[in-house]
């Protein structure tokens, strides 16, 4: 399933099974194109998708305070535990690009599709917390959970 009115409607129809009825307004999906050029809007909180070639890498979230994650964290490998640009480079699957840590972060904004999902912070962070989870199981993202863990075990 693509990232498209389809998906807006899907999480519309699973947030209302738990008794969540945004409005159209408080629920946005925003393509980011390439390079990425990326606004954090106030009282606003993210979803961010990262795909490559039809794969989706990245699915992960930044709350109404988490501009870091939102705008840098995944474009540079050493600034936090988990982020995409570690991931990549770490990837035996990505060696043909011949990636490093002062070029990763260029080469995903200019070659990774980048869309979120804007959520208005007045849903609360259980919403957010539950689209990011409807979107890690349509698109089971490469680099997120452990192999083990994943009932699609990669």
């Amino acid at each position: 399933m693509d990232m498209n009115k389809d998906v807006k409607q899907l999480l519309y129809k699973m947030l209302n099974e738990v008794n969540i009825y945004p409005t159209d307004e408080q629920i946005a999906i925003v393509n980011r194109g390439r390079p990425h050029k990326c606004t954090f809007k106030q009282g606003k909180m993210y979803v961010y998708t990262f795909s490559f070639n039809g794969d989706y890498l990245k699915i992960g979230k930044a709350g109404s305070n988490s501009k870091a994650r939102f705008y840098s964290q995944h474009y540079n490998p050493e600034s936090s535990q988990s982020n995409l640009a570690k991931s990549i480079i770490l990837d035996p699957a990505m060696e043909f690009y011949s990636l490093s840590s002062s070029t990763v972060g260029d080469w995903i904004k200019n070659n990774v599709d980048r869309i979120d999902i804007e959520i208005d912070a007045k849903l609360g962070v259980f919403t957010l917390n539950l689209i990011e989870s409807i979107l890690h199981c349509l698109y089971l993202p490469r680099y997120e959970g452990f192999k083990t863990q994943r009932a699609d075990k990669m």
